[in-house]
């Protein structure tokens, strides 16, 4: 088994626009990436593709990226295709790096990308209602329902279960949109930038309580890309790629899928949940991003009640998480998540992250988890990287 770099990294600007192009904020993540790893596309040896919903939004299926792709000359170069629900863009960087670690690529492109806004504001969440079992969908449906939106009232249900499990309040997870809202601001290609407080996350317009709009990931679209090689760049700006994980959900009674993949991740590292300087995790809703550090084991069950109270997860704090804002925050566009949280980390590593910038980081975590199957996410991947 041999190391794997990320050599250059890329991302479009996240947006909600119908007119968007997905190809085009393609081509700009990628011609980003190659630029930042000086490297051409004869030097490519594989291609790795992460979208989710294209088949259902846009009724382009089958050769994704190819068609994603096609400005660029990528003759005879394999291009991997991968779907596999908001974790698409992840598992895509995975297959990348079990390619390069078993020698049989030694530069490879990976790319995520989603194209999601649309004129009909139904249509995306007909597509992300389709992550979930549809012969056991009422099995699968919470509950409690009415937001128009079957995971964030899948969502909403956790943040319920989480509260009355440890206390948190409406508060503690406006707070978190307050911080995010923060970052973002440092951010060039979020969504939503500006400032917010705490009374007015409460004030909007309420989902599915305890949900209100600004606590729930925006539908967008966007795309990011990543060279991925064997070859370490100098020292200065060399940040491997430690471990990737990635796991399927077995349902509630199991150990929780990001569980299970963190463990394999922190595993294969060396590396212990004390050594992360930040973390990127999928918060599709605010309270999400508590949940996903405890299953992490970043923080102790009921810990991230204690954690968003003094401030420990902003940048400047012990445990800086979200630096890019999170999905609440600059986007979630399901097939690029994966693959851009890794673009920030990375950068936040090769110490270019602007006012967003976490200071002396040298290990950052992402946790990207997409579906719905039996009570926990049908998939989930962590990756690990250092300096």
């Amino acid at each position: 088994m041999t190391d794997t770099f990320v050599a250059g990294t890329g991302i479009a600007v996240f947006d909600r626009a119908p007119a968007t192009r997905s190809a085009k904020q393609v081509e700009h993540a990628v011609r980003a990436a190659l630029a930042d790893a000086a490297v051409g596309l004869d030097q490519i040896d594989a291609v790795y593709m992460g979208n989710a919903a294209s088949g259902l939004l846009t009724g382009q299926e089958m050769i994704r990226g190819q068609v994603l792709l096609r400005q660029f000359d990528l003759r005879g170069v394999p291009i991997v295709n991968c779907e596999n629900a908001c974790a698409s863009g992840s598992t895509a960087l995975h297959l990348a790096d079990t390619a390069l670690r078993a020698g049989r690529a030694g530069t490879v492109l990976v790319v995520g990308a989603e194209k999601m806004a649309s004129e009909d504001k139904q249509r995306p969440m007909i597509a992300l209602a389709a992550a979930v079992d549809q012969e056991r969908l009422e099995e699968e449906s919470p509950d409690v329902r009415g937001s128009g939106s079957l995971f964030m009232d899948i969502y909403a249900q956790l943040a319920r279960d989480y509260m009355e499990e440890h206390g948190a309040t409406p508060e503690d997870f406006a707070a978190l949109v307050v911080k995010n809202r923060r970052h973002a601001s440092h951010n060039p290609v979020a969504q939503f930038t500006a400032a917010i407080t705490v009374e007015e996350v409460l004030d909007s317009r309420l989902i599915n309580d305890p949900l209100t709009l600004p606590m729930c990931s925006p539908i967008g679209n966007g795309a990011a890309a990543l060279i991925l090689t064997v070859e370490p760049a100098p020292e200065a700006t060399t940040v491997r790629l430690l471990a990737s994980s990635l796991v399927s959900g077995r349902g509630r009674h199991s150990e929780p899928a990001v569980a299970h993949a963190a463990r394999l991740a922190f595993d294969q590292s060396g590396v212990s949940p004390g050594d992360v300087h930040l973390a990127e995790v999928h918060d599709a809703t605010a309270p999400a991003e508590l949940i996903a550090l405890e299953e992490l084991g970043l923080l102790a069950p009921g810990e991230g009640v204690f954690a968003v109270r003094k401030g420990r997860l902003s940048v400047g704090g012990d445990l800086p998480t979200n630096p890019s804002g999170g999905l609440v925050c600059k986007g979630h566009p399901v097939g690029a998540t994966g693959v851009a949280q890794v673009v920030e980390v990375a950068d936040q590593l090769r110490g270019r992250a602007g006012g967003r910038q976490v200071e002396g980081a040298r290990i950052g975590i992402t946790e990207n988890a997409g579906g719905w199957l039996g009570g926990d996410v049908a998939a989930a991947a962590v990756h690990l990287l250092g300096r």
